[in-house]
């Protein structure tokens, strides 16, 4: 294991960077942000409403 400016890896025999050590805080925070990128690229091809359209709406519900 090597620490670069202060970031965390594990080398392999030639030297070169094998993978990466985070923190568990980090990490956590590495999936939430791609499972969020998911969901988007599967809503990708959904319609949309304007932003009125959609404060109207929530108002209708009692949302809002």
């Amino acid at each position: 294991m090597k620490i670069f400016n202060g970031e965390t890896f594990i080398i392999d025999k030639k030297g070169k960077k094998a993978a990466a050590v985070l923190p568990i805080k980090k990490y956590e925070e590495l999936l939430e942000d791609l499972h969020d990128l998911s969901i988007i690229a599967e809503r990708r091809d959904e319609p949309t409403i304007s932003f009125d359209e959609l404060k109207e709406k929530l108002k209708k519900n009692g949302d809002l």
